[in-house]
């Protein structure tokens, strides 16, 4: 045989799969990156969250809705989120804010009304458990 497939075989990713479990963690490692789709977050509340800010204060706003601490971030996207993360923000004067608690503003970390539209309104809120 002669042409492009000619040593496929010696190629040293092909040869260096070894015995079937490495195959068997490939299409588990495949399976997991299948979906391209970023995380949903929960809703952890259908209204805004008022809040006093410090200008020049460093925060982290809770994007994924499961922190027990919201709006704020407390950790728990690493465990029951992964891939989503923290809006961390410096206000730039002390201000009175409202802050998104249902996670889907267009506005983030602001509210902009979004906890009005029809898919918040009919959704389930989040239920905290342990």
């Amino acid at each position: 045989m002669d042409g492009w497939m000619d040593g496929w075989m010696d190629f040293p990713l092909l040869s260096a799969c070894g015995p079937r479990r490495h195959l068997k963690n490939r299409e588990k490692h495949l399976k997991a990156n299948l979906s391209t789709a970023p995380p949903e977050p929960v809703i952890p509340s259908k209204k805004p969250i008022k809040v006093e800010l410090i200008g020049g204060k460093h925060y982290s706003w809770c994007s994924c809705g499961y922190s027990r601490k919201q709006p704020f971030c407390d950790g728990a996207h690493k465990t029951r989120a992964q891939g989503m993360t923290p809006l961390r923000f410096v206000p730039e004067k002390d201000s009175t804010v409202w802050l998104c608690g249902c996670k889907h503003t267009n506005n983030p970390p602001y509210c902009d009304g979004t906890h009005k539209q029809d898919f918040i309104v009919s959704a389930p809120l989040h239920e905290y458990t342990d």
